[in-house]
């Protein structure tokens, strides 16, 4: 069981699969995989206002609202960091501007994945969350009333 019961059942799924995986090889190809079946990013969205700071690699992310709930694409430069956005992007999807501004990152460390990483990439994933949330907060501004972002 996770110590957070508050995430929304396809993060809580993505936390469990990396979990069940004992081994950082194991961890790595999976995030691998997730790469690969991410849908393409378009190039004209690969502008200054959608890169992630704080990453070491080139990082793209954007977020549309339809019918209320967010829908998110990403990319990246780099395979494994381009599996991070994947993770992310397949446990958000489709959720609430207000579920999504309601999640803290402890599943990042539930994951396993940090001790997989090395801290840049850790951080990284840190960073591309956290632009997610960004990225929500400027497409529902009226959500901020209704969670507490940290």
């Amino acid at each position: 069981m996770s110590s957070s019961p508050s995430l929304p059942p396809a993060l809580e799924k993505m936390v469990q699969r990396f979990k069940r995986a004992t081994e950082p090889k194991r961890r790595y190809e999976q995030l691998l995989s997730l790469a690969q079946k991410l849908d393409p990013f378009p190039e004209e969205a690969k502008i200054p206002e959608n890169k992630v700071k704080g990453c070491v690699s080139q990082v793209y992310i954007t977020a549309t609202l339809d019918d209320g709930k967010v829908q998110f694409q990403g990319d990246s430069d780099a395979q494994l960091t381009k599996g991070l956005v994947a993770f992310l992007i397949a446990g958000m999807q489709g959720l609430t501007p207000r579920e999504i501004l309601q999640l803290t990152p402890d599943f990042i460390a539930e994951t396993g994945l940090a001790a997989s990483l090395t801290p840049s990439r850790a951080n990284g994933f840190y960073n591309i969350f956290k632009t997610m949330q960004q990225k929500v907060l400027v497409l529902s501004p009226e959500a901020i009333s209704n969670a507490e972002v940290s």
